[in-house]
């Protein structure tokens, strides 16, 4: 079968890919349709520590080919869209409904697949740029048929990390104002998050001008384009004076980091989503954070997979979660490297890799 793999050098498409039966508790899902998302180029230029060779993709969704024993909540033929969080179910963490959180489901890579006789690592529990891949049961998540499988593979990453990051981790309120720093993919979910939550100022900061017009379709009220301003920060208080309840930093820079700590008013909070290099520091002001400020991580949207896709997946079909607009151009997943060099350039907000069922 087709897939992409990372052989520790340079990724390559390759046609003689395999993939072991689910075992116990297991699901075979036949992929349909995968997100190139900036975490698969990280984990090729060495930004995002991961053991090689490996099949890359963690943002998927396909039909259900086979269930292991033990699987009832999916059976074959079922479309679903399928996360990464491979959480046990049965640790404390687990149990307080931080799945997240579970230790079982971080830095435990398996290898279900085989490329001329060599092992491969599954990449974040997923591997979605393979026409097949086995996933843990509660990783897949039955969503309506009626879905476009290039629009529903989206919410298994950006959506659940970028609206999840407003809902469940910052918590954003009716009325609140809201910066989000960097308009990609994931920081177009933080602004239609924000738009859900009621924000009532939604400030999108981004140093490319052409994303103006999809942030705002987002739910920004404004644009500020870096590019354009020799200072963001004193754009962005222009606009908010004594600056933001919330600012979102999606980009992955220290630098940027800094600006989304000194742009929050009094008892605002900083969420930081964007990924730096693993051993990079930032600074800031302590003297800034006692007024109640805070700086908060957050991992995949601090989400429950199990309730937050099938709730995105209503929200779509109610049209108030914007899936389709996300999804700028499909490929097919020989163009990998296509899809790869028009991601690292900014001119797609998600590229789709699709196999054809």
């Amino acid at each position: 079968m087709r897939g992409v793999i990372f052989d520790g050098e340079k990724p390559r498409v390759v046609d003689d890919l395999e993939v072991r039966d689910p075992g116990p508790g297991e699901v075979l899902v036949a992929v349909r349709a995968a997100g190139l998302c900036h975490s698969d180029l990280s984990v090729v230029d060495g930004t995002i520590p991961f053991p090689a060779p490996l099949v890359l993709g963690h943002e998927g969704a396909g039909v259900v080919e086979a269930v292991g024993p033990g699987v009832g909540h999916v059976e074959p033929g079922d479309q679903v869209a399928l996360s990464t969080l491979a959480n046990c179910g049965a640790c404390a963490e687990c149990d307080r409904g931080r799945p997240t959180m579970c230790r079982k489901a971080i830095g435990m890579p398996g290898t279900p697949f085989r490329w001329r006789g060599t092992p491969l690592y599954q990449f974040a529990s997923n591997s979605a740029f393979a026409e097949r891949t086995v996933v843990k049961a509660v990783q897949a998540v039955k969503i309506s048929p009626h879905i476009p499988a290039a629009s529903a593979a989206l919410i298994g990453c950006s959506v659940l990390t970028g609206v999840g990051a407003v809902l469940n981790r910052a918590k954003v309120d009716r009325g609140d104002s809201v910066v989000v720093i960097g308009a990609g993919g994931v920081g177009l979910n933080v602004l239609q998050g924000a738009r859900l939550a009621g924000a009532s100022v939604i400030v999108a900061v981004d140093a490319n001008p052409a994303k103006e017009a999809r942030a705002r379709q987002f739910g920004a009220t404004h644009f500020i384009d870096a590019s354009a301003v020799p200072d963001s920060v004193k754009a962005v208080k222009a606009v908010l004076p004594t600056g933001a309840d919330h600012a979102f930093e999606c980009v992955g820079s220290t630098r940027l980091i800094r600006q989304a700590v000194d742009l929050l008013d009094r008892h605002g909070q900083a969420v930081l989503l964007g990924v730096p290099p693993a051993t990079a520091e930032a600074s800031f002001l302590v003297s800034s954070m006692y007024l109640d400020k805070a700086i908060l991580g957050c991992r995949y949207g601090s989400a429950r997979p199990q309730r937050d896709i099938a709730l995105y997946a209503r929200l779509y079909r109610e049209g108030r979660l914007l899936l389709d607009e996300l999804v700028s151009a499909e490929y097919p997943v020989e163009e990998f490297a296509r899809a790869a060099d028009d991601a690292h350039h900014g001119r797609v907000a998600r590229g789709v890799l699709v196999f054809p069922g």
